[in-house]
């Protein structure tokens, strides 16, 4: 945390001190005694109970079961908040299931009146770059992207268990970026075009695993002049092949580029990628989503229009509290649906869209 992120708070920390009685988290998991779900199940405690222990552990990872998701029912929030410390475990982001709990309801409308900024105020409030990532931020903005007329992200990321490139996922870029006018078109007959007025120019700002992406594209826009006279660059800070959660520079990189994503003006996304979820929700931005390709072929049509920055919470409840039986979580308020790239998934959305 601390070689990625500065403090966000001035004169107190968010790390705990070492000598936190609780230090004990690597054991913490849905078999730990003091898991929320793994008691409900063996009936060792219930919403209602009279003892309150002196902690809780919330297992709200994407494996979760049917009891830990009673984190999100009225009933268990009750005793949740008579219970000194509740530790946390989760890899979701599950925002919008917490806006389907009656007793937040209100205190979250105040705090969010636009639901759809719920992620962009959090996250630039909190997640400050440290000093090493923002110098990575800067140097490179300066470098490539701050002088350009108009800056354009795009980021990939394949669900695969081959290192590519692609052909149908470079296939599936140029379609959605040329189709709704997000990059100029080239002109493959003639090797100049004269401009009419000053020319515009536009930084394209790719990230990847792989540099195949941003090799041909680049290349396209080197050997052939655009149909409108626009000057356009290519850039890729970096191209790790595959990922490398415990290396620092890798992470360094990865946080530093999500940043850079979200200063551009225009964003192309992959589906189901968190990465780009950061990207869009920090900047504020409401990307082209790229279409989850499958059998290893370009979809048709390539990409769709996010309608809300927000994250999706890919691994939601589908639990109505109140009459203990399935629901469809995604059609019980205006503001609370489905994602744009994962059916199942929920996000949430500003009223003024529908």
């Amino acid at each position: 945390m601390t070689d990625l992120f500065c403090e966000p708070f001035p004169g107190a920390s968010w790390l705990l001190p070492l000598e936190f009685p609780l230090n004990q988290f690597s054991s913490f998991n849905q078999e730990h005694p003091h898991c929320y779900g793994n008691m409900l199940k063996n009936n060792v405690i219930n919403s209602s109970t009279g003892s309150v222990p002196p902690f809780l552990y919330l297992h709200l990872v994407h494996d979760y079961n049917d009891h830990d998701k009673l984190f999100f029912c009225d009933q268990d929030q009750s005793l949740f908040q008579k219970v000194p410390w509740l530790i946390m475990k989760t890899d979701n982001y599950f925002v919008p299931s917490l806006f389907l709990v009656p007793s937040f309801e209100q205190e979250l409308s105040n705090l969010f009146p636009n639901k759809e900024t719920v992620f962009h105020h959090l996250g630039r409030y909190l997640f400050h770059p440290s000093n090493a990532v923002w110098g990575l931020i800067t140097r490179y903005y300066q470098a490539y992207l701050s002088k350009a007329d108009e800056r354009v992200g795009i980021q990939i990321r394949v669900f695969d268990t081959d290192t590519g490139p692609f052909q149908h996922v470079l296939d599936q870029i140029l379609s959605c970026s040329l189709r709704e006018k997000v990059l100029p078109e080239v002109d493959v007959q003639k090797p100049i075009i004269r401009p009419s007025g000053n020319q515009r120019s536009i930084a394209i700002l790719m990230t990847s695993l792989s540099s195949g992406y941003f090799e041909k594209v680049r290349n396209m826009y080197w050997e052939h002049p655009t149909v409108t006279g626009e000057v356009v660059s290519v850039y890729q800070p970096s191209h790790e092949e595959y990922q490398q959660a415990e290396k620092q520079m890798h992470n360094r990189k990865a946080w530093a580029e999500m940043y850079l994503l979200s200063l551009t003006d225009v964003l192309v996304t992959s589906s189901w990628s968190t990465f780009g979820y950061v990207a869009q929700g920090l900047g504020g931005l409401k990307p082209w989503i790229l279409y989850k390709p499958e059998n290893r072929t370009a979809p048709d049509p390539p990409c769709h229009r996010a309608m809300s920055m927000e994250p999706c919470f890919h691994a939601p409840p589908f639990y109505d509290c109140k009459a203990k039986s399935g629901v469809d979580t995604g059609a019980l308020v205006p503001h609370v649906r489905h994602c744009e790239d994962m059916s199942w998934g929920l996000k949430l959305f500003d009223l003024d869209q529908f």
